[in-house]
């Protein structure tokens, strides 16, 4: 990906998001011919020359200071998520040793053999480019059947936006999708010369309306833990907690988990779920539950 043009981008994304009224600035209102604050207010906020600020905005930040950063991370109200991506994009080798951007295909057996262990709950190692490296029983059955996709279709990214069946399992479908774009292009600033990442971005730009457009926003996010609600097509909607945990020998790659509140309805319907498995013939009482099920 092309450095210069990230940084650009991300900066000017960040600072068209900012009403002059956020920062103590007044506001002319509609006399105001730039969306967000123009760059001389954002280059006095941060203390920092209008000539030095608008060559870092057209991707000149060989020379910027991690102290000149900060203050612009500061001016723009950037998450620490967002001045970490800022700081990847105007310095790639400042915050982290330089890493070949080599694919991971497979996971140390005592992994695979740690997530079959947990067998009711549903788990997954996830890389970088948001492949599915690993997964148990419970993850087939909640997301569908990682092993009968080719490698390459083993992919979050992909299936949340070229595949209907995402679309239908996750009730909060724009979320989902803010989070994966907000993920990708994080990784995107820590390792701009990852081809692998660079395909990915540019075939489901290609493929899908909703990935370019949430693309060009620019959003950063780390995945962490929260809450998803799924409509499972068996089983009907379940609302289940998640955790991503870093594989200690490998930053690259996440563990991923999903848990229901004890006692809850949730709970019984992963149960179910559970008892199911991959095969849908065997639990035909849930098959007819999920088809009554409604969002």
């Amino acid at each position: 990906m092309d450095q210069r043009a990230e940084l650009s981008e991300f900066l000017r994304s960040r600072r068209a998001r900012l009403k002059p009224a956020d920062v103590g600035l007044p506001d002319f209102g509609r006399h105001r011919r730039v969306p967000g604050l123009r760059r001389e207010e954002l280059a006095q906020l941060a203390g920092v020359s209008v000539a030095y600020y608008t060559r870092l905005e057209q991707g000149n930040g060989q020379n910027v200071s991690i102290e000149v950063l900060d203050s612009i991370a500061r001016a723009l109200r950037l998450s620490d998520t967002e001045r970490d991506h800022l700081t990847h994009l105007a310095k790639p080798n400042q915050k982290k040793k330089k890493r070949a951007a080599r694919p991971v295909r497979k996971l140390r057996p005592q992994l695979q053999l740690l997530i079959d262990a947990m067998d009711a709950v549903p788990a997954m190692y996830v890389g970088r480019r948001m492949d599915v490296l690993g997964w148990n029983r419970m993850a087939s059955a909640l997301f569908g059947d990682f092993a009968a996709r080719p490698p390459e279709e083993r992919n979050v990214a992909r299936m949340v936006f070229l595949d209907q069946a995402a679309r239908e399992l996750y009730v909060d479908w724009e979320c989902k999708a803010v989070e994966v774009v907000s993920t990708l292009r994080l990784y995107a600033g820590c390792y701009p010369d990852d081809r692998e990442l660079s395909s990915l971005v540019g075939e489901l730009s290609v493929k899908s309306d909703d990935f370019r457009t949430l693309w060009a926003a620019h959003t950063v996010q780390e995945k962490g833990h929260g809450t998803k609600r799924l409509h499972h097509r068996l089983v009907g909607e379940m609302t289940l907690s998640y955790e991503t945990l870093r594989v200690p020998d490998d930053h690259d790659v996440s563990l991923v988990t999903y848990h229901a509140e004890p006692g809850s309805a949730s709970e019984e319907s992963l149960g179910l779920l559970a008892k199911w498995g991959v095969d849908e013939k065997a639990f035909p009482a849930a098959a007819e539950r999920g088809t009554r099920g409604t969002r």
